[in-house]
């Protein structure tokens, strides 16, 4: 019994990757009510946002053709920072995932993985967990709806640890 007990522990760590589950997205998203503007509430901050230190905001909008326009922005310590892309919605997601591009030709993932109802906040992720955006309507979430958000991600596997809060300034 000893042995059966041994071999079954080793066995268990000889395969964590079947505990971490897929991270998966919400099941529909309209885009219409999704676009406009989203102020950062919180993340796991990408590179290009290392400067970023208030006010992170992203603004989405259709073009003529129907494709995603992306213009994200935020105040470091001496200007504020602007990025333009493009988005396209990947066939068969129903509106939850999204092709992400600010330099051609590279795409990124986003996957909108929580979602308020009214649309008040969202949850963006990617398949490896590496980028996270707790996005609101407004500049600062109540108590109970960024727990909501929060247990999103956690329901996921994103290690909450790693977010940064922004500071939003109510005026901007």
């Amino acid at each position: 019994m000893k042995y059966l007990t041994l071999l079954l522990g080793l066995w268990g760590l000889s395969f964590p990757a079947f505990s971490v589950q897929e991270v998966t997205t919400v099941a529909h998203v309209d885009l219409n009510r999704y676009l406009g503007r989203w102020y950062e509430i919180a993340s796991f901050p990408m590179f290009f946002q290392r400067h970023c230190l208030r006010n992170t905001q992203a603004e989405y909008s259709l073009n003529e053709h129907g494709e995603i326009l992306v213009y994200n922005h935020c105040e470091t310590a001496n200007e504020l920072e602007t990025a333009h892309g493009h988005a396209h919605v990947v066939p068969g997601s129903h509106g939850a995932r999204l092709r992400v591009s600010f330099f051609w030709p590279f795409y990124g993932n986003y996957w909108i993985i929580g979602l308020d109802e009214q649309y008040r906040w969202a949850v963006v992720g990617e398949p490896g967990r590496d980028y996270l955006w707790i996005l609101a309507r407004t500049p600062q979430l109540t108590s109970t709806e960024l727990h909501k958000a929060l247990l999103s991600a956690q329901a996921q596997g994103f290690d909450l640890s790693k977010l940064h809060y922004t500071s939003q300034d109510p005026a901007h």
